[in-house]
């Protein structure tokens, strides 16, 4: 029986000060000593992923920017897919007409810089990169690739993210979700996290017989659509809670290991 364990990063596998548990990281050990998959399926960008405590001692496959590029154990580049410049001009366009912040990751970096960035600075802070931000010049940088555009509001402006979505579903090339309830994360059509399963399965030339996705954004629902189980956390919203086979506990109090190891019972 081959078997796969595919896990969001921030609010689900970390805890609240951006941990990955000891609990956490022996459970995952357990899981590959056990022959079973574990996959990092993040929406963040790979050099934010490796900067996490512990990450690269797991030595995982990781899947980023919500199914935009998979990258080996190793840290070699397996899979990307991006968004072409057309697109990235037209959908720009109608972000600034919605007046909201918008965040840009690219082979070159984020611009004005990218969702970790924004930790801990006050609206007026943040407000004020994308201010100063030119998002024109991004377009003229030799070589670029623009793999995920991310519109942000104000957690006091949450509803203005229905408005967004909207104005979106004019493109049929792009993907889009909510990572948190005040942004939404888009990227090309070809990256979601279930695609990047599937994709993965691809690579290694198998058939998981069993899969096990665990999330609490909007971007966790397409793995969720692939998996025999799906684990919301108990810190998830309502809405993803109900897109789930299951609930687990908190990421603060190990969710991860708790359903594998009490639900699932895979360790």
């Amino acid at each position: 029986m081959l078997k796969c364990v595919s896990l969001d990063l921030d609010g689900t596998l970390l805890d609240d000060q951006h941990q990955i548990s000891e609990n956490n990281k022996k459970v995952i050990q357990q899981l590959k000593e056990n022959n079973v998959d574990v996959i990092l399926n993040t929406g963040r960008q790979y050099a934010d992923v490796i900067k996490v405590n512990g990450v690269k001692e797991l030595e995982l496959p990781i899947i980023c920017l919500n199914g935009s590029m998979m990258y080996h154990p190793s840290g070699e580049l397996l899979y990307e897919t991006k968004i072409s410049m057309e697109v990235y001009q037209s959908v720009l366009t109608e972000l600034q007409k919605l007046n909201v912040g918008i965040l840009v990751y690219t082979n070159q970096g984020g611009f004005p810089c990218t969702l970790p960035g924004l930790k801990g600075k006050s609206w007026d802070e943040i407000q004020a990169l994308f201010d100063n931000q030119d998002y024109d010049m991004i377009a003229h940088l030799k070589d670029v690739k623009i793999y995920k555009l991310i519109a942000v509001v104000a957690e006091t402006e949450m509803d203005r993210i229905k408005d967004v979505k909207n104005q979106l579903k004019q493109f049929d090339t792009i993907s889009f979700s909510s990572s948190f309830p005040n942004n939404c994360e888009i990227t090309s059509s070809e990256a979601q996290k279930g695609k990047a399963i599937r994709r993965y399965e691809n690579l290694k030339k198998v058939v998981f017989d069993e899969i096990y996705s665990f999330g609490d954004g909007g971007n966790d629902v397409t793995q969720f659509e692939v998996s025999t189980r799906s684990f919301a956390m108990e810190n998830a919203p309502d809405e993803i809670k109900r897109k789930a086979s299951d609930l687990t506990k908190s990421n603060n109090d190990d969710g991860v290991a708790y359903a594998i190891k009490e639900i699932l019972k895979l360790v």
